[in-house]
């Protein structure tokens, strides 16, 4: 047996925000936007709505798919920047709203690459324990830190969830190869800089802006040209897989313009690149399996393709899997 993902699902917000709303508040134009990021459309979560009730949403959709119920789950990571609280874990909110109590639960905080560093996890879990299932979530709610007065962020990053249940699929499908990597001399490209234990809130830090999310955009462009294409390319040789012989590539939605340089730099032209951003912007940790999750759901995954999964951010970090799909009946 391999293992593999069984199931996928995902949840955006309904409340959906266009360019020309986000434009006049950050003071540029809806083209503009456009044609920096490829990006039309976003969604926001509701007052009532947090990173957990998001992810939960996503899970119940991943487990319908599967066939499971909540009680039949081994584990749960989520994968988020954006909790709903410093503590507890958002995976043990997700949990009580999933009722999955005989779950061991935990969160990872890796940004943008944090599914596919989940997903390597859960590849972990099931390698021990074979009979195992892993619910993995991406889940973020960045509209919360956004400072609509940086145009650098504000016009990007938006809210979503997306899910994948992991376990044993018959051979060959399943995970062939996975990379992780980090670049902790990069942290300073993505940070919030107060609410931690180094600047704790304050009227002060609160004043200052210091809890909105911030980026260098010149510098993790720079940052994603030199490592991402080079990581995707040691990957794919050391799988022993020709780069052209990758049938679909799921990449971080980071930026439209960015993805179309990584498709290049990396020779993923023959590949079909899947983009949800256009409609729901940059979702951090839930964008890989958001795009996942659509392309299983409109039957453009065939069972034996290849499938490239591409993570990249905060941290600085990457994470890439190549799966061989297979999602058994």
């Amino acid at each position: 047996m391999g293992i593999g993902i069984l199931s996928t699902g995902s949840y955006l917000p309904k409340h959906e925000v266009g360019n020309e709303e986000v434009a006049e508040r950050v003071g540029v134009t809806a083209e503009w936007i456009e044609r920096k990021t490829q990006i039309r459309s976003r969604r926001y979560a509701a007052e009532h709505e947090a990173t957990s009730d998001l992810a939960v949403k996503a899970a119940e959709r991943a487990l319908e798919q599967a066939g499971l119920g909540p009680e039949q789950i081994d584990h749960i990571i989520v994968s988020t920047s954006t909790g709903d609280f410093p503590q507890p874990p958002t995976s043990y909110l997700v949990q009580h709203g999933l009722g999955a109590y005989g779950a061991a639960c935990f969160d990872v905080n890796v940004v943008c690459s944090g599914f596919v560093y989940a997903l390597a996890l859960a590849h972990s879990l099931v390698t021990v324990s074979p009979d195992a299932r892993v619910l993995v979530i991406g889940a973020d709610v960045y509209s919360r830190i956004l400072d609509f007065t940086d145009r650098r962020t504000a016009i990007l990053f938006a809210d979503g969830a997306g899910a994948a249940v992991v376990g044993a699929v018959p051979d060959p499908y399943g995970i062939i190869a996975t990379d992780l990597s980090s670049r902790g001399d990069a942290h300073h490209l993505i940070r919030v800089e107060a609410g931690g234990s180094r600047r704790p809130a304050s009227a002060a830090t609160v004043a200052e802006g210091g809890h909105y999310f911030k980026m260098d955009g010149r510098g993790v462009r720079d940052f994603v040209a030199e490592h991402v294409p080079p990581a995707l390319l040691a990957l794919t040789r050391r799988a022993g897989v020709d780069i052209g012989a990758v049938d679909h590539f799921v990449p971080h939605q980071a930026n439209g313009v960015m993805l179309g340089e990584v498709v290049e730099r990396t020779g993923l032209g023959a590949a079909q690149t899947h983009r949800t951003l256009i409609r729901y912007g940059n979702v951090g940790s839930a964008s890989v399996p958001v795009a996942l999750d659509e392309a299983n759901r409109t039957g453009a995954l065939k069972q034996g393709d290849l499938v490239l999964l591409a993570g990249f951010g905060g941290g600085m970090s990457i994470g890439a899997t190549l799966l061989n799909w297979g999602i058994p009946s």
